[in-house]
């Protein structure tokens, strides 16, 4: 998966002495992104530690300064050709992008582009110039043992992976790979690979059962064996960090280790994507993060542990393609969890007896402004911080918008019976999703740190608005207070405290103001 955008990619706490990780990628093509210090916010609350950008972000830089968190920045692909070309420009990047924020800033590796052989092959030639300039400078600015640099490619370069003992790279791209490994090799550093079990599974044509994509255990007739070999495979995804191994070998080298960059799966898809669901997703990922905490590697190479990177944190909404492109995440924007896993070191969640009620990613526009309309009319939610210049009101989306409204009514009243529905569009979850200085209610009975997921709950609540409807819009919010009580707005100064008290005079009107009201409309 290649991405056309910045791409954080952040690793856990889970490291043990020999140097076992699991982590997750953060790509950016998302509406409304969170702020760099509200990202450093999400990582430090989920005990994340290891960071990598896919370029060289000032913004995230000054955020992670003093973080603790150990820092991968990126030379895009578009970046390439110049330093490839030039040992100054490669120098004058090391100086702006790494040694200008070390020490505070905790830099630790270069990724050098991504994918680069299965997507510019014309950048190609000066692909291994380009890692050799990179790293005479930071030899020159004595940094070659605090940062490695490395480049990540796809699997597509190894064209027949299975079985493994047999892979070996494509011939074409045979002699800038050897280059490859061979600084790799002189440099300590480590291959990187994208391997995504759940392409391998999807084109695969049945070929292999989905269990094992989804490192689920095989009876003894169906486990997968390379026969050259006689090694069991347990996963198709140690199948493809094998099928690496020996490909490497294959060129006469050694002692490299593989360090997995990307790999997830998605948790929804479109009709012809049966497989991204979110059952699958979280099987996926809670089982590969199981098997990476083995702290071993695969048959070929035992004593490798596979420090694995998950794609993705957000789901990217703005990426172009199949439903299941824009779903791979594994947290929505404010911080909750699309399905439950554990990325920390402990499954234990914080305040895990008190709830949130969100609204559902993906749901209903439509269906939004509805149950965004009664929470903030008739449920009697304290809208006024979603409003234009008040803490909440950014991201300014429907579904934003209708989170804060929604768990507003909830914290209000579940004490009474009310539920987290709103016809379908809105769930509970664990995790507080106050970010920034946007706190929602009931934060402070659950911290940030929770570790645990989202646990969805559906239950009978106000399904449709009853009485006069709120007319929300995001923007226009003053609008629907004048129109709800009928006055002129150009003569009212709208404040927090104007703003409650239209809500609480909502809840006052009579049923035969209601009718008077719904009249007048009509009329």
């Amino acid at each position: 998966m290649v991405p056309g955008r910045l791409l954080l990619l952040i690793v856990t706490t889970v490291h043990y002495a020999s140097g076992a990780f699991v982590g997750i990628n953060i790509g950016t093509d998302v509406s409304n992104m969170p702020s760099a210090p509200d990202v450093v916010a999400i990582l430090k609350a989920n005990q994340i530690t290891h960071v990598r950008l896919y370029d060289a972000d000032a913004h995230m830089l000054k955020a992670l300064a003093d973080s603790g968190i150990e820092v991968m920045v990126g030379v895009t692909n578009e970046e390439i050709l110049g330093i490839g070309e030039s040992a100054s420009k490669a120098a004058a990047w090391i100086n702006q992008n790494v040694a200008a924020y070390l020490p505070s800033t905790n830099i630790t590796a270069i990724a050098v582009g991504s994918e680069v052989l299965t997507t510019i092959p014309n950048v190609v030639p000066v692909l291994v110039p380009a890692m050799n300039y990179l790293h005479k400078a930071l030899v020159a600015s004595n940094l070659n043992f605090q940062v490695k640099v490395s480049t990540p490619q796809a699997m597509d370069v190894i064209p027949r992976p299975f079985p493994p003992s047999t892979a070996t790279f494509n011939s074409s791209w045979d002699s800038t790979i050897y280059q490859i490994l061979q600084f790799l090799k002189n440099t300590n550093s480590y291959y990187m690979l994208n391997a995504y079990p759940y392409f391998g599974y999807t084109s695969g044509n049945g070929i292999f059962p989905l269990d094992y994509a989804l490192f689920r255990s095989l009876p003894p007739v169906k486990q997968i064996v390379d026969p050259n070999t006689l090694s069991h495979y347990d996963s198709m995804f140690d199948a493809m960090v094998d099928a690496a191994y020996y490909s490497i070998n294959a060129l006469n080298m050694s002692g490299i280790p593989i360090v997995v960059t990307e790999t997830g799966w998605p948790w929804l898809g479109g009709a012809n994507e049966p497989d991204a669901t979110a059952d699958n997703a979280k099987t996926f990922n809670n089982n590969m993060i199981q098997r990476v905490r083995n702290d071993s590697g695969p048959p070929s190479q035992p004593n490798f542990p596979i420090n694995t990177y998950i794609y993705e944190m957000f789901n990217e909404d703005k990426r172009p393609g199949p439903v299941s492109e824009k779903n791979w995440g594994l947290f929505f924007i404010n911080g909750s969890s699309v399905y439950t896993f554990s990325l920390g070191t402990s499954s234990r969640v914080t305040g895990n007896n008190s709830d949130f009620c969100i609204a559902k990613p993906n749901a209903d526009p439509g269906k939004l402004q509805v149950g965004l309309n009664w929470a903030c009319g008739q449920g009697g939610a304290n809208c006024s911080v979603i409003q234009e210049g008040q803490p909440c009101y950014l991201p300014n989306t429907y579904q934003n918008h209708a989170s804060y409204a929604y768990n507003d009514y909830y914290q209000r009243m579940h004490a009474a019976g009310a539920t987290c529905d709103f016809d379908g569009t809105a769930t509970t979850t664990t995790v507080n999703p106050s970010y920034g200085s946007c706190k929602f209610s009931g934060s402070s009975t659950i911290t940030t740190n929770s570790t645990a997921g989202f646990t969805p709950s559906v239950a009978p609540g106000p399904v449709t608005p009853q009485g006069r409807e709120w007319n929300y819009e995001p923007a226009s919010f003053e609008n629907s207070i004048c129109n709800i009580i009928n006055v002129s707005c150009s003569s009212l100064a709208l404040t927090p405290r104007f703003i409650q008290f239209c809500i609480s005079l909502g809840d006052l009107t009579s049923a035969e103001d209601d009718y008077r009201i719904e009249n007048d409309e009509a009329a």
